[in-house]
């Protein structure tokens, strides 16, 4: 009876260290990552990416890098494949890198993407407008990059941010500056300096040509004008008026004390104020969509004033119509350089 209970004692602890081992495997599979360290080892900062989205990309494998942008610091990791660009210029900056994005903000005109950039842009979905893109249409593309910016998109960075890594430039027409920014998020900046040294390179070639025709006359003063239904407008700064800059333009005292100031657009509404505009050369479009017919009779009788004939460039006869896609609202660097293609062309030089 005593042999027989020390039996039953041993076959019982036998059992016990058996559950044990058992138990212990079962615990060793079922270990979890906390939620934090999960997003942040296969996406980096900023919310869900590729671990919020219940998977893994290629994104998620690489050496994890920290981006400075507007709104803070961001981390990605290696070669983002899933892209959202909530910018015109970022949308532009992406192709011109060799990415295409899996979801886009629709065009300010010839929706729902610009003619030049259609083809490259073919069936990427639409997430809404970029003053207002749709979160939830983002987030269902389980992006691992977010590309925004912070005079859009300062108020929803947040949630932004929870979707995927977000970063963000302070504005939307500083093309060179978006793309180094690009460049380093997207782990292409050697693509990046490629574009930026051809930028430069063009740039030089353009002053240098442009100095040789014209001689003494150069530098010559110019103006960006913007007729609407209601108002005309001198775009100052902003991205034609920063890259006419960069090329050797100049303002007029007038235009130049705004640019000082930070101005981007002077607003007009009287054409008692006909001669702010004043430059040696105008580059002039005409847009309001669904009001065509006031902006044309507008410009017509802004530019049939006894001041408009007053104007250096109109009795030089260099006024020149401009596409505004490519002008004012595209944004990115292959505007950029379409738009030095058409002052090639303007001026008669060879590119």
């Amino acid at each position: 009876m005593l042999r027989s209970r020390k039996l039953m004692v041993v076959t019982a602890y036998v059992l016990l260290v058996v559950a044990v081992i058992a138990g212990c495997g079962q615990a060793q599979g079922e270990t979890r990552v906390p939620e934090r360290q999960e997003q942040e080892s296969t996406s980096g900062s900023g919310g869900g990416g590729a671990a919020g989205n219940g998977g893994q990309t290629e994104a998620g494998n690489g050496q994890v890098r920290t981006i400075e942008h507007a709104m803070g610091t961001t981390k990605v990791s290696g070669t983002p494949q899933r892209v959202v660009t909530l910018y015109q210029g970022a949308s532009d900056i992406a192709v011109a890198l060799g990415v295409k994005p899996v979801g886009i903000v629709e065009s300010w005109a010839e929706q729902p993407v610009y003619q030049y950039l259609r083809a490259d842009l073919e069936g990427v979905p639409i997430v809404g407008e970029e003053t207002q893109p749709n979160l939830e249409e983002i987030a269902k593309l389980k992006p691992d990059l977010i590309i925004a910016s912070k005079l859009r998109h300062e108020a929803i960075y947040e949630q932004l941010s929870k979707i995927a890594p977000t970063i963000t430039h302070e504005t939307v027409f500083k093309f060179k500056d978006t793309v180094q920014l690009m460049g380093q998020a997207l782990n292409k900046e050697e693509q990046a300096s490629a574009l930026l040294a051809d930028w430069d390179g063009r740039v030089a070639d353009f002053k240098q040509k442009i100095a040789a025709k014209l001689g003494d006359q150069w530098p010559i003063e110019a103006s960006v004008l913007n007729f609407r239904s209601d108002h005309a407008r001198i775009y100052v700064t902003g991205y034609a008026g920063d890259i006419l800059n960069e090329l050797g333009f100049t303002r007029s005292e007038y235009q130049q004390k705004e640019a000082d100031k930070g101005t981007v657009v002077v607003k007009l509404t009287d054409k008692e104020s006909i001669p702010s505009m004043n430059a040696e050369v105008f580059f002039v479009f005409l847009s309001d969509p669904g009001n065509e017919e006031a902006v044309q009779t507008m410009y017509e009788e802004w530019t049939n004033h006894p001041l408009w004939k007053t104007l250096d460039a109109v009795k030089a006869d260099q006024v020149y119509m401009i596409d505004e896609v490519v002008w004012n609202l595209a944004g990115g660097i292959t505007s950029a350089n379409l738009l030095l293609d058409q002052l090639y062309e303007h001026f008669g030089l060879e590119p």
